[in-house]
């Protein structure tokens, strides 16, 4: 594959062809689904402004984890955006999706600010849910672009992806500081209008230099964390903070305008083997291809794999979103302050990123060089998570740091290992539906623990304390528990559910450990050399 190389001095006639060489290059549209992701903030920093709602429409932690819940259903019911996917244009499929979390996040911010009436529950958890069903529309275009356009690299690419998604909220905390100060209302507005204006501005586009660029802000922004809390930032200091996050996140951009740009010829399509006569939507049920061959919809929904794998997601996944839902309250339970709760948000982000990054890099080393699947990386992932939520509910000083690390680490490092055993094991022509079908499991794994098993034990909890002081519930604005005793009972069911989500996993590393001692991306890097 040739190559070209700037020189010094290009003529205006050599400028226009290497410039559209460049947009319409696979690497441009990598680095414009990197920015995307990087906009997919809104869910990952409602740690922070869920306070503000809570305090507002005075809110018991119960309903306050209803409202979560919404976030979390329509952040991954994604069906729908994966359907639209297949059948319309980056610009119909984007612009859609922004304008409806703009609208979403602009209605927040007036309820926050009390410029409407308040809004009835029903009502909030529709707007929040529609809001946040909205970043499917942006993240499935940019995954599913970067996935087929590097199939035999697709779980670095997912890590990198997810990696910078979870960076999202720390990059977004910094620039808000610099911008607003510390104004949740004013987080709402700028969580509104930035990531639309990125996704637009990238919309007809959408490694080791960007694991090299991407670690870097991720350690810088851990510093700026550690920082912050020793020295403290002054207006001047949040300003220059944002202004170098702002310059490494275009980085990659530089180096694809100034460094070796290689010369895309049109990419064959990856082609399965034949499966014979097209089979009957009865057929199909029975008949299943080759693990890593193209399944249909229907037949990968009637697969045993399909639903171990949704099994293990409901389980890891759903107790990961609860933590890090409850994060902030958990934070004020044990008596941490408001800037120091803060803090917990922004390392989970931080270890989110290194979380996704590692299982993408590393799980992709373990099937391509040791031939081991990937689900036994989430397996010892999934125990890890088990730790975290133990340091909850056994708390020391000092150990909701450690917990924050865990937990964003371990919860970082499951998503990408989920989508990318979805295209491994049912091929990638339905795999934006496919992919967004298993993370329905979030939402109502959701449901259950954060909703119903949390919300529940930690107002009991709260309501204790209140009857200890003589106080009901009706003297006080927001029901707020105090003590490591409120999260400790949710957060052993926790661990334990998680504990049975790693056992799911473990019998699918049974079930597939035959496909993976083979080959499973020799018939892409055929097509990529041909």
């Amino acid at each position: 594959m040739g190559s070209m190389t700037m020189r010094e001095g290009l003529t205006t006639n050599e400028l226009l062809p290497f410039t559209v060489h460049l947009i319409k290059g696979r690497w441009f549209a990598l680095f414009a689904s990197f920015l995307i992701m990087a906009g997919g903030v809104a869910t990952y920093l409602f740690g922070i402004h869920s306070k503000e709602i809570k305090s507002t429409l005075n809110y018991e932690q119960t309903t306050l984890n209803l409202v979560g819940f919404y976030k979390d259903l329509g952040a991954n019911v994604g069906v729908i955006s994966g359907v639209v996917a297949t059948v319309n244009s980056n610009l119909v499929f984007v612009l859609a999706g922004r304008c409806i979390q703009l609208c979403r996040l602009f209605h927040d911010m007036l309820v926050v600010a009390g410029k409407i009436t308040k809004p009835k529950i029903w009502q909030m958890c529709i707007y929040i849910c529609i809001g946040a069903n909205s970043q499917n529309f942006a993240n499935t275009g940019a995954l599913v672009t970067s996935v087929k356009n590097f199939p035999e690299s697709r779980g670095s690419m997912i890590g990198l992806l997810k990696g910078y998604t979870g960076l999202s909220g720390a990059i977004m905390t910094q620039i808000y500081l610099a911008v607003y100060g510390n104004d949740s209302t004013s987080l709402i507005l700028l969580i509104a209008w930035l990531p639309d204006a990125i996704s637009v501005l990238f919309v007809y586009t959408s490694g080791m230099h960007f694991l090299t660029i991407s670690i870097v802000l991720a350690v810088f922004l851990i510093a700026l964390n550690l920082f912050e809390k020793i020295i403290g930032f002054s207006k001047g200091g949040y300003i220059a903070s944002a202004t170098l996050i702002s310059f490494l996140v275009i980085l990659p951009l530089v180096i694809f305008s100034f460094g070796t740009i290689t010369v895309e010829r049109p990419k064959p399509k990856a082609v399965s083997p034949k499966q014979g006569d097209e089979k009957s939507s009865l057929d199909a049920i029975f008949y299943k291809p080759e693990r890593g061959d193209d399944y249909t919809v229907l037949q990968a929904l009637t697969s045993i794999d399909m639903w171990v794998l949704f099994l293990a997601t409901f389980f890891g996944l759903g107790s990961s979103l609860t933590a890090v839902d409850n994060l902030g309250q958990i934070g004020e339970s044990l008596g941490y302050p408001n800037k120091t709760v803060t803090s917990f948000v922004s390392l989970v982000s931080i270890w989110n990123f290194f979380g996704r990054v590692f299982a993408g890099f590393v799980s992709e080393i373990m099937v391509v060089k040791y031939r081991l699947p990937q689900q036994l990386m989430m397996t010892m992932v999934l125990l890890l998570a088990c730790v975290g939520y133990l340091l909850v509910t056994f708390p020391f000083p000092g150990s909701l740091y450690v917990e924050s690390i865990v937990t964003g680490f371990s919860f970082g490092a499951q998503l990408p290992m989920n989508l990318a055993i979805v295209s491994e094991l049912f091929g990638l022509k339905y795999y934006s539906v496919l992919f967004n079908f298993v993370q329905l499991a979030n939402p109502q794994a959701a449901f259950v623990f954060n909703v119903k098993t949390t919300g529940t034990l930690y107002d009991r909890a709260a309501m204790k304390g209140l009857t200890k002081k003589d106080l009901r519930r009706s003297s006080v604005k927001d029901l707020t528990g105090i003590g490591t005793h409120c999260y400790r009972l949710p957060f052993i069911v926790l661990a334990s559910v998680t504990f049975f989500g790693a056992l799911s996993s473990l019998i699918l590393v049974i079930r597939t450990r035959n496909f993976y001692s083979s080959d499973i991306y020799k018939k892409f890097k055929e097509n990529t050399e041909n």
